[in-house]
């Protein structure tokens, strides 16, 4: 069985989608059999492959109310590289699973079939600490967090997140881990080596990866629905994502 990793962050724009496809599109491109799963109602997932996510017949809430298994979403779109997507409907989702047993462990129950048919499994949560966020937490034995390094509170979102894990840790995932912390946009700014500088001395027993450089090409990347390594290979970021990979293969 494969490792199932969280990539969360409380507020957007800090590459949090982006990180999820590049990432898991790197570690395929090492031979690594790959599953992307949304838990973004954004449905950037699907979009980041040019494939409108408001096209899907069936998205990751049908899955997640139980009327469809996994595979039956899922869509190879690169060799080694699967995706289970998302779009607008997850957004209704959350006051449904409220009702439900168990509701926490549904994404968990469901990628069980499916699990030791991959080498990784990447959840993009949503910008929040709701439900869906909760899901993908007990499904994962790891969380990565990416932090842009453009403002100070940042910090803060990136303590709550690791309150959130430390909660889960005592209530329903013990064997829950943070794999490290991801800053991302960084520029050549002071400001950003300042904040990247505070999280490294604030937080001494969590792992600061090598930062994501601030990219145009991987805002463009997204707009041409494809990612960021196939896109412009030779940028810095899409070379820092390779690393990245690299790094977790090892």
């Amino acid at each position: 069985m494969g490792i199932t990793i969280a990539v969360s962050a409380m507020k957007g724009g800090t590459g949090k989608t982006t990180t999820t496809i590049n990432l898991g599109a790197a570690l395929a491109a090492k031979g690594h059999s790959v599953l992307l799963v949304d838990l973004d109602p954004q449905g950037h997932i699907a979009e980041g492959f040019g494939i409108p996510a408001l096209s899907l017949d069936r998205d990751i809430s049908n899955v997640l109310v139980g009327n469809c298994a996994l595979c039956d979403i899922t869509q190879e779109v690169r060799p080694n590289l699967v995706i289970a997507p998302s779009n607008v409907h997850l957004a209704h989702l959350e006051l449904q699973l409220i009702t439900q047993l168990r509701r926490e462990d549904k994404l968990k129950h469901a990628i069980a079939p499916i699990a030791s048919g991959f080498d990784y499994i990447l959840i993009d949560c949503p910008p929040s600490l709701g439900i869906l966020t909760v899901n993908a937490f007990s499904a994962a034995s790891e969380v990565v967090i990416p932090m842009a390094a453009e403002f100070f509170y940042a910090l803060i979102g990136v303590a709550l997140v690791l309150d959130a894990i430390q909660q889960m840790q005592q209530q329903l995932n013990p064997d829950l881990s943070v794999r490290g912390i991801l800053p991302t946009r960084m520029d050549r700014t002071r400001h950003a080596r300042d904040v990247v500088q505070k999280v490294t001395d604030e937080l001494t027993n969590v792992r600061i990866f090598n930062p994501i450089p601030e990219s145009v090409a991987a805002r463009n990347a997204s707009a041409a629905g494809m990612p960021l390594i196939e896109f412009d290979p030779s940028s810095p970021a899409s070379r820092a994502y390779l690393t990245l990979a690299e790094e977790f293969s090892t």
